[in-house]
């Protein structure tokens, strides 16, 4: 099992911690990082583009001139896509670009993020992330303390004033525990938890969890 430091905002060891193979032990596998991560960009599309066809734009319905005898090409619109101001061949409209993957892959995926960023040392386990007020300079020492430059901060969901003190940093993130994802994790240097949230992660992503969704 991976063993990591327990340390305090202060950047003070306070103790260590043994951590699940299951869930921060796997072998890293890229191709399911890469897939989720795909999955994840494709369902933040917008999926607004549009532009028009030939049968949209306004006017054109005359012929410009005689089939034969001009000397010029055969047109039958003004709106046809060879005319300037006319309609756009095989052009964009609104669609949806989501998909979904599987849950085992996704949860697979995940533990590969967390295990790799276990690897490289760049998960760092706290004993506490209760802050006494919203304080955003309180948080940008304690990240300076432990030596991060760039940070995701994991904890619970009913943790307002750690929120509070995170989103003004443009260097980290604050994320609830139930919205800790791929990309997240792979956009950050660094991972910041909570032992609590270590454990609650094991719980809900290691062998005791899959076994009571099968159960279910």
């Amino acid at each position: 099992m991976p063993k990591l430091d327990i340390m305090n905002l202060e950047g003070q060891r306070v103790g260590d911690i043994e951590l699940d193979d299951a869930v921060f032990g796997v072998e890293v596998k890229e191709h399911l990082l890469w897939e989720v991560v795909k999955q994840q960009l494709a369902s933040r599309r917008a999926g607004t583009h549009s532009t028009l066809r030939r049968g949209e734009v306004r006017g054109g319905g005359k012929k410009p001139y005689r089939q034969k005898g001009t000397g010029q090409a055969r047109q039958g619109s003004i709106r046809a896509p060879n005319h300037v101001g006319g309609g756009k061949v095989f052009s964009p409209k609104p669609r949806d670009y989501s998909y979904t993957v599987p849950k085992k892959v996704r949860r697979a995926a995940l533990c590969s993020a967390l295990s790799l960023r276990a690897q490289q040392r760049r998960l760092v386990v706290l004993d506490s992330l209760e802050l006494p007020e919203a304080k955003t300079r309180r948080m940008a020492t304690a990240l300076r303390a432990l030596g991060l430059q760039s940070a995701l901060v994991v904890d619970r969901a009913d943790n307002v004033q750690l929120a509070r003190s995170v989103r003004n940093l443009p260097y980290a993130k604050y994320l609830a525990q139930e919205g800790l994802n791929v990309y997240d994790v792979l956009n950050y240097e660094s991972l910041v938890m909570t032992a609590a949230v270590a454990r609650q992660l094991e719980a809900r992503l290691g062998k005791g969890g899959a076994e009571q969704r099968s159960a279910a």
